[in-house]
């Protein structure tokens, strides 16, 4: 395989890994073929669906609870140890409301290690990470990718942003409803510094944990994402409809 038909299979991999679990209780390793080349898709330890919405936009849902997360910042983060996430959360209709706190956050690095999020006594040593939030801020991806009826907002104070006025307090849990998304940002302080590879963010609802995929990539494979972003994007609504038509007969 000659370099740009393998970099071309690597991302179509990153990419359709996000839709790699089309039923709500599928856990077997998805392999696709991709001009006649195999790939498998990394796998969740517990059931749910994704999709994706841009270059660096993830949506996760089951049954009961839905994630949508915007990690650009992060990919551009490499060998740093701060990681930062751009999180939307909700419950799905007609789930009771919930109330989420910081233990309900951890994500999964590439040696399947799971990492809780930063405290807010780790976040202040930091200097609050003004040059992050200031780089998020410039680079942020819309992340309001809900169900429909979730049409108000609820701030997820986990931590404060020093370069805005407002939002000065931190607070440690925050509710949702079908109709109310919390939004917000996570932080969480890598060990070994940010790296290439599979990661995972772990969302703990009252009766389920919903697990959005995110890939920090090499810059090969982002350049690579980059260029070939609307022949990816194609490849991804096929493989989704395909196995939307799939599972639809599975269910007569």
């Amino acid at each position: 395989m000659d370099v740009q038909k393998n970099l071309f299979v690597v991302v179509i991999a990153l990419v359709l890994a996000a839709v790699a679990a089309p039923a709500v209780m599928a856990q077997e390793q998805e392999v696709l073929t991709f001009q006649g080349e195999e790939i498998k898709a990394p796998v969740p330890t517990e059931p749910g669906i994704f999709t994706i919405q841009g270059q660096f936009t993830r949506i996760a849902y089951n049954n009961e609870g839905w994630v949508t997360l915007g990690y650009r910042t992060a990919n551009d983060s490499q060998g740093q140890e701060w990681l930062m996430l751009e999180v939307g959360v909700t419950v799905r209709k007609p789930t009771k409301n919930q109330t989420l706190t910081r233990e309900s956050f951890t994500i999964t690095l590439p040696d399947e290690s799971i990492l809780p999020m930063a405290t807010v006594e780790e976040y202040r040593k930091a200097n609050s990470l003004r040059a992050l939030n200031t780089r998020g801020n410039t680079v942020r991806d819309p992340i309001n990718y809900f169900p429909v009826g979730a049409n108000r907002a609820v701030a997820m104070l986990f931590f404060t942003d020093p370069t805005q006025k407002v939002g000065a307090i931190a607070y440690d849990q925050f509710e949702v409803s079908w109709q109310h998304a919390g939004v917000g940002r996570l932080f969480f302080k890598v060990p070994d510094k940010i790296a290439t590879g599979q990661y995972w963010l772990n969302v703990k609802f009252a009766g389920s944990i919903v697990q959005t995929p995110f890939r920090i990539m090499t810059k090969d494979e982002e350049k690579f994402l980059r260029k070939n972003w609307k022949d990816l994007k194609k490849e991804h609504e096929a493989f989704l409809k395909s196995q939307q038509e799939k599972a639809k007969q599975q269910q007569e």
